[in-house]
């Protein structure tokens, strides 16, 4: 099966909005085993949306269509698909039937514009969208069905998942059986864990793949077929070997994720103190339900006074070491710890850039603490040349997998290969 993207809006098409719908939705079937092998984006308007439907639809077997369903003029993409079929827009009772419920029920009036998303090519077989307006739909043009969906995120996936998945499966006899694992790294860069691990001999149905979403990079070993799944363990377990440090998670997308579901219902509790950092650490945590029950408090203790009069920073040690140095974060984190009895805190303050550095301390100078009942581990890390988002998101990752190791009682600190320490 050939799998394309259409991915429609002039708001994607100029950069104003990142297309987050169509990352999301290879990556969900390459999950699957079926990889997105063509992909456009087309702005609205209509003779461009005609043309694109009809040259694509000579190639692929099915495309999936994102965007242009809503009320407004601008939202094309019924009509073009009637145009490229040469057949009218015809109303869709059902659908008009179930705007005018959904309407109802909330108390608000369905305006007329509204009744133009029941409008849909004389040819195409409804497809429900449980969440939303603008239902979706299907048609056949040359060899390729295509599957128009909305652009809301999550009115997306969910019709993804509950229409376009079972359709293709049916459609196109997708029997195969499959198995993914993934493991998510840090501190390695893309070429050096290849060179670690393109020697392992790879049985047939089975392929590795890497993934860059910095701070990470994921290794994917996706199997297709009882053989390779059979085999999946033992290749699993290699890469674990030859990976060592750098594997910080299995079958997680971040090292939060990873900290969330170690600490979520153990009864231990954290407590965070972020200075260059700025809250990054604690959103990522929070962004999982049930963070409450372990996370206490995260605090932004940007300026020295901050550090001095909520965490109990000494002032002497701010003037002696500066608010980026080992003494200054540990004390950050020793404070942070005992504001509420936590059982570990973290603690961060660094020159993210791109001004601010000195020639003693550059920009990309980090110092990171982990406080526990037993005391306070500390390192700085240099990140040279590297964006003020990416030294802020790195130090953050390095910070929950010195927490990491201390869960599982490792070494606290330890040497990345990308950059340099000091401990």
């Amino acid at each position: 099966m050939k799998l394309e993207m259409i991915c429609t809006g002039e708001e994607v098409l100029s950069g104003q909005i990142v297309d987050t719908n169509a990352a999301w939705f290879a990556n969900t079937m390459m999950e699957m085993g079926v990889e997105v092998q063509h992909r456009v984006t087309v702005g609205d308007r209509l003779e461009d949306l005609v043309h694109v439907f009809q040259e694509r639809s000579k190639y692929a077997d099915v495309i999936l269509v994102n965007g242009g369903l809503g009320p407004t003029s601008d939202d094309l993409s019924s009509e073009a698909m009637a145009k490229a079929l040469s057949e009218p827009l015809i109303e869709n009772v059902e659908w008009r039937e179930h705007m005018e419920a959904w309407f109802s029920k909330r108390s608000h009036p369905m305006t007329q514009s509204n009744l133009k998303q029941a409008f849909l090519p004389q040819s195409a077989v409804m497809v429900d969208n449980p969440v939303g307006t603008a239902c979706g739909f299907r048609v056949k043009l040359n060899r390729a069905w295509l599957f128009f969906t909305p652009g809301v995120p999550f009115e997306l996936k969910q019709m993804v998942q509950e229409q376009f998945i079972p359709f293709i499966r049916q459609e196109f006899s997708l029997k195969d059986k499959t198995a993914l694992t993934k493991l998510l790294t840090i501190g390695h860069g893309e070429s050096l864990l290849a060179d670690k691990l393109e020697t392992i001999d790879l049985p047939d149905g089975l392929t590795m793949g890497y993934r860059s979403s910095m701070p990470h990079i994921e290794i994917k070993l996706f199997a297709r077929g009882q053989h390779a799944i059979d085999k999946l363990p033992s290749i699993t377990e290699q890469v674990r070997s030859r990976l060592g440090q750098a594997l910080v998670a299995e079958n997680r997308a971040s090292i939060a994720e990873e900290i969330h579901a170690r600490l979520n219902g153990s009864g231990l509790s954290l407590s965070i103190a972020e200075s260059c950092t700025g809250g990054m650490i604690a959103s990522q945590l929070i962004s999982f339900p049930g963070s409450s029950s372990y996370l206490h408090q995260g605090l932004v203790t940007y300026s020295n006074e901050s550090k001095v009069k909520v965490l109990g920073v000494p002032a002497q040690v701010l003037d002696d070491h500066g608010a980026v140095s080992i003494e200054t974060v540990a004390q950050m984190a020793k404070g942070a710890r005992e504001l509420l009895d936590s059982d570990y805190a973290l603690a961060t303050s660094g020159v993210a850039g791109p001004e601010g550095g000195t020639e003693q301390k550059p920009v990309g100078t980090v110092a990171i603490a982990l406080a526990t009942r037993d005391g306070v581990k500390s390192q700085i890390v240099q990140l040279p040349r590297r964006s003020r988002d990416l030294v802020r998101s790195l130090s953050s990752a390095i910070a929950l997998d010195m927490l990491r190791r201390e869960l599982l009682g490792e070494e606290v600190v330890v040497d990345y290969a990308s950059f340099s320490r000091s401990a």
